[in-house]
């Protein structure tokens, strides 16, 4: 403590009074005065901020880091010398979003090596007429969506027009039975409203004084000098009456007169209504029963006006009295497990005002007296395409147009005669599959009705994907008894179409296409550095050979035969033909090559000659193998 107060006293002096603060002692010379401050100010009081310090200097130097080294390439540059900008990019053929400044770096997507290009070659193609979009995903993307495809082909359906209705008498079989001539009822052999009769069953008995003072006279004129003129005026009467040639023989044989006049039904069924009773006196076309037959039933339907146009024309219901074998199927809720198949017989020609539906009228068998008057029903008229006026209208609209667009486009020339007739031969196999019930069709799940416009997703190639605008017809039924709807526009036979998964597809590329890029396994451009490009590395390989396939077949069968012989391309060692999407042609020395992709054409073209001795040795491989 000594040593320290006695080394203090030599540096700072004679010992004075120290004010404290931020005074510094008097009495002290220059050189002292200037020490006293240096060692308050540096030694004391910042020493707790020199860590802070470095810190902050180590920051400045770590976010300026380009801006330090651009300085320090410009100070070290030798005089005179330039930058040398590249005027190329590299690519992925397979996935054009991925642009990179060197051939160093892969597809972050399908792995595969980036093909060089000059700048500004990218210019993006105009959409085809009637796609709306395209998307591309990776594998994985592909697997994690669930999307699922189908090939469009021509399905048998029908149109199903589901109302409801109502079980009521068939009014051809209904009858009602009347006295023919005045008198009493004596007795009634059917007694009971409901009771079944069968046909010519006896009903009642009816005495009449006329039918006596007839018979009596009949008789009288049958002797042997009777009246031969008032022997027929009887026998007339009597048929008349609803006597039979039989009873009037009868009564001729044995000569009595028969007091009562027997009622028969005319037709089985049951008794509707009874009028009379026991010992009821009657007149002439008093109503007596009403006998009606349910073997055949009518269901009375309501059809709403937007189905009224797929229902058969009104003529075909008055020609000769027949109609339209169109099926329809009824079910009860008193046989909820069954079905009952009839016909279509009639449509009211008007419009009911209060409910704004048609009705229509079906026939159904009946058998066992299921079905009972007065019950609901629901109804399923199957209306075949055939009987749908659009599709034949449209069908004919469609060889109009292209016949004419052919002649307008070169009337003198033997293409337009081409054009006609291969819309003849198109035109004349949807008329033929139409007669049989079929129609170019795809599932329900597979549209996306925007409201102003309908979309289906096509498959053109593995992971990629096109949003074509489509025409459809009405929603039909197939035998499986799933929804479809008719193409009458925007699609043909053998398309793959997206059915699982399209609204994830549409969503994704309608509200967000930047993010929409990110998830369907692409990259952004990058600029001119590539940066900001997102790498998405798919843990799901892509089906190969199902690419290669699908890109082949897009090719024309000559051609396809071809690149199939070739297998792989001459440039790109070891890259199959259609792995990189559909293979480039070119003639080379006169003869047909194929290319993996368009980045390998200038390769090609630089040595001819190597690139045909190399064609020739992938077909004997090829051959070999």
């Amino acid at each position: 403590m000594t040593d320290n107060h006695e080394n203090d006293s030599l540096r700072l002096g004679p010992k004075t009074n120290d004010e404290g603060g931020l005074h510094a002692p008097p009495g002290l010379s220059l050189w002292r005065w200037l020490w006293w401050w240096f060692d308050f100010l540096i030694l004391v009081k910042l020493a707790r901020l020199r860590f802070i310090a470095i810190l902050v200097v180590i920051g400045l130097v770590t976010v300026k880091w380009d801006l330090l080294t651009a300085y320090y390439e410009k100070w070290t540059r030798p005089a005179g010398s330039t930058v040398a900008v590249s005027d190329f990019e590299f690519f992925c053929p397979m996935h054009p979003t991925v642009i990179r400044e060197n051939s160093k770096e892969k597809c972050p997507i399908c792995f595969m090596p980036l093909s060089k290009r000059k700048k500004g070659d990218n210019k993006e193609e105009a959409l085809p007429p009637g796609i709306v979009n395209r998307v591309q995903l990776s594998p994985y993307r592909v697997v994690l969506a669930g999307i699922e495809t189908w090939k469009v082909a021509y399905l048998p359906l029908t149109k199903e027009i589901a109302t409801v209705g109502f079980v009521e008498f068939n009014e051809s079989e209904m009858k009602q039975v009347s006295a023919r001539v005045k008198g009493r009822i004596d007795k009634l052999f059917v007694d009971k409203t409901g009771q079944f009769v069968h046909a010519n069953e006896e009903l009642a008995s009816l005495y009449s004084p006329e039918l006596v003072a007839t018979v009596q006279n009949m008789l009288d004129a049958a002797r042997p000098n009777g009246n031969s003129s008032l022997l027929k005026s009887a026998k007339d009467r009597l048929q008349l009456w609803g006597i039979s040639d039989e009873q009037v023989q009868e009564i001729l044989t044995t000569g009595k007169a028969n007091t009562h006049l027997k009622i028969r039904t005319p037709i089985k069924g049951h008794v509707l209504k009874k009028y009379v009773k026991e010992g009821q006196y009657v007149d002439e076309g008093t109503p007596l029963y009403d006998i009606v037959d349910i073997s055949t039933v009518w269901i009375q339907g309501q059809v709403y006006e937007d189905d009224m146009i797929f229902l058969p024309p009104q003529s075909q219901f008055h020609k000769d009295g027949k109609h339209p074998n169109l099926p329809v199927t009824a079910f009860t809720r008193a046989n909820p497990n069954e079905k009952f198949d009839g016909s279509l017989t009639f449509i009211h020609p008007h419009v009911d005002q209060d409910t704004r539906t048609v009705i229509v009228r079906i026939e159904v068998p009946n058998k066992d007296h299921k079905l009972r008057p007065g019950t609901s029903a629901t109804i399923k008229l199957k209306i075949p395409p055939k009987q749908i006026a659009l599709f034949n209208k449209t069908f004919d609209d469609d060889l109009l147009g292209e016949s004419a667009g052919s002649a307008a486009l070169q009337p003198w020339h033997g293409l337009a005669a081409g054009t006609n007739l291969q819309s003849l031969a198109r035109y004349s196999a949807r008329k033929l599959m139409l007669e049989q019930g079929h129609v170019l069709a795809i599932p329900e799940t597979a549209v996306i009705d925007t409201g102003n416009l309908q979309i289906v997703y096509r498959e053109v190639a593995a992971g990629e994907y096109e949003g074509v605008k489509v025409e459809l017809g009405p929603r039909m039924r197939g035998l499986d008894d799933s929804s479809y709807y008719p193409i009458l526009r925007g699609l043909e036979a053998g398309d793959q179409i997206v059915t699982t998964g399209s609204f994830l597809l549409d969503a994704e590329t309608r509200l967000n296409p930047a993010a929409g890029s990110i998830y369907f396994g692409g990259s952004s451009s990058g600029g001119k550095s590539g940066a900001g490009a997102s790498t998405v590395r798919p843990s799901t390989p892509a089906d190969l050979e199902a690419k290669i396939a699908g890109d082949l077949a897009k090719l024309g069968q000559a051609d396809r035969k071809l690149a199939e012989a070739q297998v792989y391309c001459p440039v790109l060692k070891g890259s199959p033909l259609g792995s990189m999407g559909v293979p480039i042609k070119l003639m080379i020395q006169n003869q047909p090559v194929f290319l993996c992709c368009d980045g390998c054409e200038k390769g090609a073209l630089a040595n001819p000659q190597r690139t045909i001795d190399e064609i020739a040795k992938l077909k004997a491989k090829a051959k070999t193998n």
